[in-house]
């Protein structure tokens, strides 16, 4: 199958810095990394907005359907979105827009679907810094499969009707997350409890020295950023020596609830509970706050949800300090945020309740496998010519 550098077919840009001294409540919505998970784009209560006069003035930065967008620096960098809307939209900095939507030799739904496979390509180019990051003109550089149009055509329609199958039994897993946020604010919402400080339930950032007689060559969890989701899981598939990790990493153990506290980690939702951890104790990235229930006053579970709530992530990120790109919620904010008394036996109630709705999520969750399997066998073959 011929191949191309993708500049050759579509224009690459990156975005314009506007200030966030220009963000508005309404106007033309402003594209930033927050606005995409590797797939639709799409607006919520974190959407940052400006002044319409910018489309005229700012047309370079216009993003219109069909567009590709990818992130360019940062934890999530080679992320990947896709415009849907008839109404444009604007591009913030540190974002790149493939304007494959205008491309008379590639298709935007093709190309979206080998993004699936460019992304690894990027994260490899840009990888090797504390702060990854990748130009547009590296990314213009990519070289693509590229078969005639209508035949790209064909592909995009299989690989889209196999997606929309996938996604469908996601869209199960979100309503299982809904139901418990749901439960959750029906048992601890607003009330006439006595408000205290988050700081009086749980211990924030334990101490390592609390494990410092132990052998230092004991293998324990290693879990870097990557492998804690939005969804609330946490992969478990790397170890290390105490002594290794001992500096520059964050501990934590079994039960412990680590939370990312820098953008956009944060405001996307990644925090999981540590369970089935190596020897019951684990290190990560310094990104994580580790929140720690305290025995007979709260859960793991609680602090999950808690912490995994849209109104608790909204006080967090309007208490983050830091620049642009690097700002972060202080430990100061455990102890500043106030909530009702949470009582000890709703707790483990709502933790019985909350491990009904994990075993159904676990079911499902197998079908989401398959549905994976499914597709990505599809994409395989759909990029080496073998699907159509």
């Amino acid at each position: 199958m011929t191949e191309v550098a993708l500049s050759e077919v579509c224009k690459i840009k990156n975005g314009f810095a506007f200030k966030s001294t220009e963000f508005k409540d309404q106007g033309v919505p402003l594209i930033r990394i927050s606005s995409f998970e590797d797939g639709p784009v799409f607006f919520d209560e974190r959407t940052a907005f400006v002044d319409e006069l910018y489309i005229d003035s700012k047309k370079d930065f216009l993003v219109e359907k069909g567009d590709i967008l990818i992130a360019l620096s940062g934890a999530t960098t080679g992320k990947y979105g896709f415009y849907t809307l008839d109404r444009p939209s604007l591009l913030n900095q540190r974002v790149a827009i493939i304007k494959s939507g205008r491309s008379e030799k590639l298709s935007s739904r093709y190309f979206y679907h080998y993004l699936t496979i460019l992304k690894s390509r990027i994260l490899e180019k840009a990888g090797g810094a504390a702060q990854p990051n990748i130009s547009t003109k590296q990314i213009g550089e990519f070289k693509i499969p590229l078969p005639p149009l209508s035949t790209q055509k064909k592909i995009a329609a299989i690989l889209d009707a196999a997606d929309a199958h996938r996604q469908k039994t996601k869209q199960l897993l979100a309503k299982y997350d809904e139901l418990a946020q749901s439960i959750f604010l029906e048992m601890f919402g607003d009330n006439d409890s006595e408000k205290i400080s988050l700081s009086d339930l749980i211990e924030i950032n334990p101490k390592k020295s609390e494990i410092s007689s132990l052998d230092k060559e004991t293998e324990v969890s290693f879990v870097p950023m990557a492998d804690v989701s939005e969804e609330g899981d946490m992969k478990i598939n790397q170890t290390r020596r105490i002594s290794e990790v001992w500096s520059g990493f964050t501990y934590f153990r079994e039960e412990d609830v680590v939370f990312a506290k820098i953008t956009p980690c944060m405001e996307n939702g990644k925090g999981a509970i540590a369970r089935t951890l190596v020897n019951g104790i684990g290190f990560g990235t310094t990104e994580f706050h580790v929140l720690r229930p305290k025995k007979g006053v709260s859960t793991s579970s609680w602090i999950f949800q808690l912490t995994h709530s849209k109104f608790f992530r909204k006080q967090a990120e309007s208490n983050m300090t830091g620049s642009a790109g690097q700002k972060r919620v202080p430990k100061e904010f455990f102890f500043k945020f106030k909530i009702p008394r949470p009582a000890y036996e709703s707790q483990l109630k709502f933790e019985e309740i909350l491990n009904n709705i994990h075993h159904q999520k676990f079911e499902i969750k197998k079908e989401v496998e398959k549905a994976d399997e499914l597709f990505n066998s599809l994409l395989q073959k759909a990029f080496k010519g073998e699907l159509v």
